[in-house]
């Protein structure tokens, strides 16, 4: 994995951004941290993997 960091913005509603302000401050994070942690745990949990082609999603959310 190359470890140089790109940046990824997100236009998000303020309650969302306190929602996610609050959460990574009482998890002792950045957000940017804590979205990463985030990401990397969903993504752990359904099996996807960086570099993987996505496939059509066959069941709802």
């Amino acid at each position: 994995m190359d470890r140089k960091t790109q940046t990824l913005n997100l236009r998000v509603s303020p309650e969302l951004k306190e929602l996610v302000r609050v959460a990574a401050e009482r998890d002792h994070r950045t957000i940017a941290n804590f979205v990463e942690m985030l990401v990397r745990e969903h993504c752990t949990r359904q099996g996807i993997t960086a570099g993987q082609t996505p496939s059509k999603r066959t069941t709802s959310r």
